[in-house]
């Protein structure tokens, strides 16, 4: 279950700290978001650590499909009826400017990126794609209606956006880790008024910032109540058609679709991490119906933070954490959001003023919808009777069949079957059982 980007692919070793190490600026977590903010820090002159807790990339950054796109669904008809309309350009033009970045920075990178257009499609619904193009019209964008799609299902069309890309998460990440200064296997076990303290060394700082996925401290913020996590599923396809662009279907756990050379990678099967779900069986039938010819050559599952209003949480930590600062909840979009997220979080630190800071704040509003459905699942999950229990906060373990895994149907930690602890924000390993 190795991704098609760890196939062959070395990343850089660096050292687990030992002793004590000065520094401006702390950053825990070498994924995608954690080292963009390292590599912005270090543009601007500011001296920074990345502390990681395996290897670098090793996490959700590796099991990403690496689509860079500002277009995350049929999403701003929706931003304009919740957000209005300054903010929801707000939104858009955050994340054209990260994709943006990303083309500049990768001119010079040797990361497979290419530029392809990115279409969300619908297969009965020609209403939405309308409605979502009225509303991108209002913002200003100049999406376009595509009719044919070179897809080999019948749709009713999809909502294109030109010109945005996609890439090789590892090969862009060995790449700007050279310049770093990064520690592995170095987990921080607490956070002091100084910094941070690991098994063998402490970190002095004059601010830190948590990119650990799911934040790691419970004291602030209420992430527990702020977030859940979902599983994904991808399969990589040799011997299918190659569609010309990248895809994405309009309904809750759709299809997913882009390639890598002549690979294509076709994703879906999610459902929320602890629950029932198509998994990798549903993306095997979708593979046998729509590319009978088809070969699975691999196949792997990611899990991504979802915040409860369908915005990333970057900023400081909680409102009453002047320098503890946190990126998290990307909801399945983690390529273009970390780059948001390092642009935000430079400026922060360094006393800039940034036009999206207010945006995507983690101290804004959580009375949504999705409030009462992170806590009616943690109470119920509270309150059954379950030999196996997380180690975040207590809650009832599931067994996942198709991953072999204890999942916390919560907040999204994972176990191995041995107890071993896969995914945060659980920070230790099943006791052992009687």
């Amino acid at each position: 279950m190795e991704s098609i980007w760890r196939q062959g692919q070395v990343m850089p070793h660096f050292p687990p700290l030992r002793g004590t190490v000065k520094t401006q600026v702390l950053v825990i977590g070498g994924g995608m978001a954690g080292l963009l903010c390292a590599h912005r820090l270090h543009q601007a002159g500011v001296d920074c650590c990345v502390v990681e807790e395996n290897r670098i990339a090793g996490g959700v950054t590796g099991n990403t499909t690496a689509k860079i796109t500002a277009q995350h669904g049929l999403i701003y008809r929706k931003l304009l009826k919740n957000l209005g309309p300054e903010r929801a350009k707000g939104y858009l033009q955050a994340n054209l400017a990260a994709l943006d970045a990303f083309r500049t920075l990768c001119r010079d990178i040797p990361c497979d990126f290419e530029e392809k257009d990115h279409i969300v499609f619908s297969r009965d619904d020609r209403g939405a794609l309308e409605a979502e193009l009225a509303a991108l019209q209002e913002l200003g964008y100049p999406a376009e209606l595509a009719e044919e799609l070179g897809l080999p299902f019948p749709t009713v069309g999809g909502v294109r956006f030109p010109a945005q890309a996609q890439f090789d998460p590892l090969k862009f990440l060995a790449a700007i880790a050279e310049d770093l200064t990064i520690y592995q296997q170095t987990p921080v076990r607490r956070l002091t008024r100084q910094g941070a303290d690991t098994d063998h060394g402490r970190i002095q700082a004059d601010a830190v910032i948590v990119a650990t996925h799911f934040p790691m401290f419970n004291r602030h913020g209420s992430y527990f109540l702020k977030l859940y996590q979902q599983r994904s599923y991808v399969l990589a396809l040799e011997n299918a058609p190659i569609p010309p662009g990248m895809y994405l279907e309009d309904r809750e756990n759709g299809l997913s679709l882009r390639s890598r050379g002549s690979t294509l990678l076709l994703g879906g099967g999610g459902h929320r991490t602890g629950n029932p779900g198509g998994g990798w069986e549903e993306l095997e039938q979708a593979a046998r119906q729509y590319y009978p010819e088809a070969r699975i050559s691999c196949r792997w599952a990611t899990q991504d933070c979802m915040s409860l209003d369908g915005l990333p949480y970057i900023g400081h930590y909680s409102a009453a954490t002047a320098n503890l600062y946190v990126a998290t909840g990307f909801n399945k979009w983690g390529m273009t959001t970390s780059m948001l997220a390092a642009y935000i979080l430079r400026d922060l630190i360094t006393g800039k003023d940034n036009p999206y800071a207010a945006l995507f704040s983690p101290s804004r509003s959580m009375l949504c919808p999705q409030l009462g459905i992170n806590l009616k699942e943690s109470a119920k999950n509270l309150l059954t009777p379950s030999s196996r229990r997380c180690t975040h906060l207590g809650c009832a373990l599931k067994w996942n069949p198709q991953e072999h895994s204890w999942d916390c149907p919560c907040h999204g930690s994972r176990f191995s079957e041995d107890g071993t602890r896969l995914d945060n924000p659980a920070k230790k390993d099943l006791p052992p059982e009687d």
